[in-house]
């Protein structure tokens, strides 16, 4: 199987927050290969915009580095990278202030067929001001788009604030709320497997689902981040937005046509019938200190901190597709490994003509998100051989790697491929203002909750599989969790 490439408009791409973290972790390697993968069209542009007083060639000589490093010395193509590194251009500028504004305005295409992007890796305090000055300026035009990363808000009031700023310079049209797991591979399978294939959605509701596990899970700490991670905690910083986009991706019903407003309003309605959920059906926890690392509290260099690095809980959608189908979803820092992924774990047939052969494992479909991308359906077979009727649990297994060869490795990362939407103006895989609104709404609850009960995160392992009580939230289901592997 042969990935396609489709080249973009010409654009320009504005980055600002260009020399930070994320721009030369993710963003500039990641559209260098797209410039390898011949996706970049000529005549594209990336303009760094950030404080630092720096050069153009400065800023280019800081690209490459950040090349060598996060794309691999060995990997680079230096004919390409040369060129990739002349469609670079910088500017200093002053985000609250009028330093550079002037200056940036000159660097961008007055053409009429060039996209103009504004990607903005900063902090959520400066959205406002930079989307006013874009506008104000006259840099932003009636078709460009506006890229903001999370957090978007820290509960449901700033979520709201956050939404209006932001309308005031720009169209709902022309804002882009990414989420990178949307641009995972196999996210986007996910739909393809239910709504492509006729196999799996007659099955895919509560009269044929018992449960749904989603699961995050990393084998770090919060290590550097400690500061702003005790700030948000698990709750705000993976619940909400990457575990509620996962589940509203697993519940949500067909849309009439694939496209971004109708896939948002499905995903909507989702997050608009889940049911308030019972203090006694959530878990918070915090890693303890272990051979590889500190305790949470050390992390965060508070040792009074009752902020969770775990949660568990347990989610109900109350709608005719899945009333009775309970979800249940966890994250954590300091498990046993990285792992991310989603078990629809289906009922057992009604009637057993097995009587007398020992308990098996109920199908499931396992979409796993990472590593190893892949989806595995596990079903029971006889296994070969005389002796008898013996049940075997077995997967039917399909990595990417291994089906799809030489296009699994040439699989564009998730900021990759979601920065080229963005340039085509295909929202799908954004979240609009009211979701992200609906999401908070549903998670205040939680927060509120565990604040008027003054609720103490359960201590847990480093390196295992969470607090016990999280296994307790399952068994009293009569369910138990997946194992957390990498």
């Amino acid at each position: 199987m042969v990935s396609r490439v489709i080249p973009v408009q010409p654009f320009d791409l504005v980055i600002f927050g260009a020399t930070g973290d994320l721009a030369r972790r993710k963003i500039l390697p990641g559209l260098y290969r797209r410039m390898v993968a011949g996706q970049m069209p000529t005549g594209a542009r990336i303009i760094g915009a950030a404080r630092s007083s720096l050069t153009t060639k400065a800023f280019r000589e800081m690209v490459r580095e950040a090349l060598d490093t996060f794309v691999g010395t060995s990997e680079i193509d230096e004919e390409i990278a040369a060129a990739f590194l002349t469609a670079l251009d910088y500017v200093a500028i002053d985000a609250t202030g009028e330093g550079g504004w002037a200056e940036l305005g000159k660097k961008l295409d007055k053409g009429d067929n060039a996209v103009r992007a504004f990607y903005l890796s900063v902090g959520p305090s400066l959205f406002g001001p930079i989307a006013e000055r874009l506008q104000s300026t006259g840099i932003a035009t009636s078709t460009s788009r506006i890229v903001v990363e999370k957090p978007l808000g820290h509960d449901l009031e700033s979520a709201k604030a956050l939404n209006a700023q932001l309308a005031e310079s720009f169209d709902e049209r022309q804002i882009y709320r990414i989420d990178h797991y949307l641009g995972k591979e196999t996210v986007q399978n996910l739909m393809a497997v239910r709504f492509a294939n006729s196999l799996f959605e007659p099955l895919w509701n509560a009269r044929h689902v018992d449960h749904v596990q989603i699961t995050v899970s990393e084998d770090i700490g919060v290590g550097g981040r400690g500061g702003y991670y005790d700030k948000s905690g698990a709750m705000r910083d993976m619940v909400q937005n990457h575990l509620m986009q996962l589940l509203c991706l697993t519940a949500m019903e067909p849309p009439a046509q694939f496209d971004a407003d109708r896939v948002r309003d499905e995903k909507l309605k989702v997050i608009r019938s889940l049911e308030p959920v019972d203090p006694d059906d959530t878990v918070r926890g915090q890693y303890r200190a272990g051979p590889d690392g500190p305790s949470y509290k050390e992390d965060a260099e508070n040792p009074d901190s009752r902020t969770e690095s775990y949660v568990a809980l347990k989610a109900c959608i109350s709608n005719w597709r899945w009333t009775g189908t309970p979800f249940y979803l966890r994250t954590g820092k300091r498990l046993r490994a990285r792992m991310s992924e989603i078990a629809v774990v289906f009922k057992e047939p009604p009637h057993s003509i097995f009587p007398k052969l020992p308990p098996h494992q109920t199908n499931a479909l396992i979409i796993r998100l990472q590593p190893n991308e892949g989806i595995t359906l596990r079903m029971t077979i006889k296994e070969p051989g005389p002796g008898g009727m013996r049940l075997a649990d077995v997967p039917l297994d399909m990595s990417f790697a291994e089906a799809l060869g030489p296009s699994a490795e040439a699989m564009p990362d998730a900021y990759e491929r979601l920065i080229m939407d963005v340039i085509r103006g295909d929202q799908t895989l954004f979240m609009r203002g009211d979701e992200v609104e609906a999401a908070w709404a549903w998670a205040d609850k939680i927060l509120d909750d565990w604040e008027e009960e003054r609720d103490i995160p359960r201590p847990y392992d480093a390196g295992g599989s969470g607090p016990e009580d999280a296994l307790r939230l399952m068994h009293r289901d009569g369910r138990r969790w997946r194992e957390i592997e990498g």
